[in-house]
């Protein structure tokens, strides 16, 4: 009898209307929190892409910085550079630059990282010291003396290759033939590039587990497979954004290369895309032209990152 009377009650009072889930999740604590954060970087990254995506559709020259008013051209300022050779070929040069550079620095920065974990512990702090050393060093500071080792008449490379026997290197120039004017310029990346590469896979390394090593170790794995088998595997989350990172940042180096031109030649076989935007803009005050290329840019930084993007997307989906 207590038990019809309770369900009769609770059928007659009306039913509490319910929050939907995706209105309690909107309205939490953390979200209200990235507010102010989503804001500034809405204004701080927001208005300078909107302002260049308005110029890369206007003729914006010299005039227009002293108040002229700028013509509107729609698309005419990518339809330009999609016919204009010279754009690809930077494209091309520039996409081959950071896939290479990049490469080399994830496998070099890969085998110090093994190193460090390998060695004692003084050879190790030694070892992150020096690369710490490296990556603390100013570009400008760094370029000056990246020159000068390989400065065609004073220089230590070509003294050192040119004390080879059979090996004519004297007054050889480095930045005046295009090949090996990347070389240098790749060397150089790579070298600046490393520290960060190398500091990131050892703090994945040292969390694999020492019980999962032992154990594979004790199967009869040597070190080779179980770097490529185990290691690798449980830090390949860390090697993709890495590897990620080190794409966008080689895509739009601009200071290694620059200074490299300042001492070398500033001929278009030796630009890549940020040295290309710079003289469309700086060099030729065709700002409009400068702006499209750097709209491409963004569009093809985004294009590369969408394959790490889907690669996360798959192991939620596993997950």
């Amino acid at each position: 009898m207590t038990e019809t009377i309770t369900r009769d009650v609770a059928a007659t009072e009306p039913a509490k209307p319910r929050t939907p889930a995706g209105r309690r999740r909107f309205l939490s604590v953390p979200h209200l929190l990235l507010i102010p954060a989503i804001l500034i970087l809405l204004v701080g990254m927001g208005y300078p892409l909107v302002w260049q995506v308005i110029t890369s559709m206007q003729e914006f020259g010299i005039k227009q910085q002293f108040g002229q008013p700028a013509d509107f051209v729609g698309l005419q300022n990518y339809i330009d550079l999609a016919t204009d050779p010279t754009m690809w070929q930077v494209v091309g040069r520039s996409l081959a630059f950071c896939f290479i550079t990049a490469t080399m620095t994830l496998v070099v920065g890969l085998l110090l990282a093994v190193l460090m974990t390998a060695v004692g512990r003084t050879a190790r702090l030694t070892l992150q010291i020096s690369l710490l050393l490296a990556w603390a060093m100013p570009v400008v500071a760094a370029m000056t003396v990246w020159i000068w080792l390989f400065d065609r008449r004073r220089g230590v490379v070509n003294y050192l290759l040119d004390m080879i026997p059979g090996v004519d290197m004297n007054r050889f120039s480095w930045l005046s033939n295009p090949l090996t004017f990347f070389i240098v310029a790749s060397i150089i990346v790579i070298w600046m590039s490393v520290p960060f590469v190398a500091f990131s896979v050892y703090a994945g390394l040292t969390q694999v587990s020492d019980e999962v090593l032992e154990a594979a170790q004790l199967d009869g794995a040597n070190g080779a497979k179980r770097l490529r088998y185990i290691i690798m595997p449980m830090i390949r989350p860390v090697i993709m954004i890495v590897l990620l990172l080190q794409l966008i940042w080689d895509l739009r180096v601009f200071t290694q290369i620059t200074m490299l031109q300042d001492a070398g030649s500033k001929a278009s076989e030796f630009d890549l895309l940020g040295t290309y935007i710079y003289k469309l803009g700086a060099g030729s005050q065709d700002f409009g032209m400068a702006s499209a290329v750097s709209i491409f840019v963004l569009a093809l930084t985004l294009a590369i990152s969408w394959f790490y993007v889907r690669a996360l997307l798959k192991e939620d989906e596993q997950s």
